[in-house]
């Protein structure tokens, strides 16, 4: 061990580069749908030892000597996102024939962007370095702050944090409910770094220890957790969710748009799967609804003919206000209505954060002088809502929606879903086709359930749909490119839902803060005693 960190020390130049490009695409084995967690008790202590060597000539100034981390961690990064992301250009293609020039954006440009946070993250533990597991634990630092950071900044993208490679099944998702995505991402680093020590003998076996510690209290409070029954208050839910698997090449087309509907409505309409009580609600994924329904009074007609007295609709659909297109005012939304059993629209919810570049151009001014309008297909660029709020469904049963990729941001759901019963996840994934994409998604909505201690019900076009339990658990689901329904009673937990103790998104930050410290400290003392 000590030999081959050695060498991958001493490389230098386009060598260093092309195994931090490795070592970042390596680790992406460590995601859904592979779940190869071990992929990165390898590709952390690699990214170690090439910090171990990023050494600028001692004569360089402040900035000279940052570069060689910051390259490193760019390299790192760029080879993480490329080989988890790539899939993002499937979105693009759909109407190949307009946005085909988009693809090197889409499948290039964004991991090279993201990787500056990966970048920032080694910069920030070069700063921070010392040997022994003080380097373990700024590197630890390091990545939590830059996976913190990436929630938000620049309107936030967290896809495929590394925290979620340390929770590929129900046992080892269960730690999140306490300490949350940025305890996860913070300690899941310093766990898979630490074989790095093997390659020396300073805090080998403290290190083998902590790591044996936090990795044992992972599984042993996952299994605790799991083995618990989970609080109810005796109230339940039965729903049905339907993934109608409808090809993008059709959704806009006004020739099929009746012949989609109908699809919806048969499916809406099948008996109760193994004598399960007929749904209260129905679940249609995300714009589901192929016309807008203040240009369609006869579709609302159709659906009171479906839904019996009691029954409410859930449904993804596109939502104008201003009423004329030719208008310049008229703002168009990406919501889920809320349709009663007489087919009258009682609720709707719009999409809050919309998806850059694919629902809006964000400096829209600046690129329409180039002619960009839209880098992918769709039906127009959209405004976002203000607020969310729950929406209510038969049984006295509160259920906040969030549309697409909004539930991949922890502190986004976490804030949204006080006080409430369920949680909703309609999406059209349909975008991306069968690739790591969906897989990836449903991933993370399923953390947001044992994140948050509440049941998530969620439906795709194409899939993945199904029902998850507040232990992350799948009760029920239907594959991908499938058209079907699935029906399930839910018990219900008192609302607000269940997690470990206090405040995850707190528990996290703490951990940050108080491993950030003891990295610093060390090597702060590291660095006085040499001089």
């Amino acid at each position: 061990m000590e030999r081959l960190a050695g060498r991958i020390i001493l490389l230098w130049g386009w060598r260093r580069a092309l195994v931090a490009f490795l070592a970042g695409a390596f680790a992406t084995l460590a995601q859904a749908p592979y779940d190869f967690f071990a992929a990165c008790f390898i590709s952390f202590p690699v990214l170690v030892w090439l910090l171990d060597g990023a050494a600028a000539p001692v004569a360089a100034g402040p900035l000279r000597r940052m570069l060689p981390a910051f390259a490193i961690g760019w390299w790192f990064g760029f080879g993480y996102f490329l080989t988890g992301l790539w899939w993002i250009g499937g979105a693009v293609l759909v109407e190949a024939d307009s946005f085909a020039w988009a693809l090197p954006l889409a499948v290039v440009g964004i991991p090279l962007l993201l990787a500056f946070f990966y970048a920032f993250a080694c910069l920030v533990a070069r700063l921070m370095w010392s040997d022994g597991i003080g380097r373990i634990a700024a590197l630890a630092f390091g990545f939590g702050l830059a996976e913190w950071l990436r929630t938000f900044l620049f309107s936030g993208f967290p896809w495929n944090a590394i925290g979620y490679a340390a929770m590929p099944v129900p046992l080892l998702m269960q730690s999140v409910s306490v300490i949350g995505m940025t305890g996860m991402n913070v300690l899941a680093v310093f766990v898979f770094a630490m074989p790095a020590l093997l390659a020396g003998r300073r805090h080998l076996r403290l290190g083998l220890a902590l790591a044996a510690v936090l990795v044992a209290a992972h599984v042993g409070f996952g299994y605790y957790r799991i083995s618990t029954p989970i609080p109810v208050d005796g109230r339940n839910l039965s729903v049905r969710i339907v993934q109608p698997s409808i090809d993008l090449s059709e959704k806009w087309d006004a020739a099929v748009r009746d012949r989609i509907f109908r699809t919806m409505l048969d499916l809406s309409a099948q008996p109760a799967q193994n004598g399960r009580p007929a749904p209260q609600m129905i679940l249609w994924p995300e714009t589901s609804v192929p016309f807008f329904f203040t240009d369609r009074p006869d579709a609302l007609v159709a659906l009171g003919e479906v839904l019996d007295d009691g029954q409410t609709l859930v449904a993804g659909a596109m939502r104008e206000e201003g009423g004329n297109p030719s208008r310049a005012d008229t703002r168009y939304y990406n919501s889920v209505v809320a349709i009663d059993g007489s087919g009258e629209i009682v609720d709707a919810v719009d999409k809050v954060h919309l998806v850059p570049f694919g629902e809006y151009i964000p400096f829209a001014d600046l690129f329409a002088r180039f002619g960009l309008e839209q880098f992918v297909a769709g039906p127009m660029n959209l405004t976002p809502g203000n607020s969310r709020h729950a929406i209510a469904v038969p049984g006295n049963v509160r259920a906040v929606p969030f549309i697409c990729y909004e539930i991949i941001f922890p502190d986004l759901v976490a804030v949204d879903v006080a006080s409430t019963d369920i949680i909703l996840n309609v999406t059209n994934d349909a975008w991306f086709g069968d690739t790591p994409g969906p897989y990836q998604h449903f991933r993370q909505a399923q953390i947001r359930a044992v994140e948050t201690g509440l049941p998530l019900i969620r439906a795709a076009n194409t899939g993945i749909s199904g029902v998850v339990d507040q232990r992350g658990r799948i009760v029920d689901a239907l594959s991908m490119n499938t058209r079907g329904i699935v029906d399930a009673v839910i018990p219900l937990s008192p609302q607000g839902g269940e997690n470990g103790f206090g405040s995850p998104r707190i528990s996290g930050l703490v951990i940050l803060f108080l491993l950030g410290v003891f990295g610093a400290a060390l090597g702060l003392g590291q660095r006085q005693r040499w001089n």
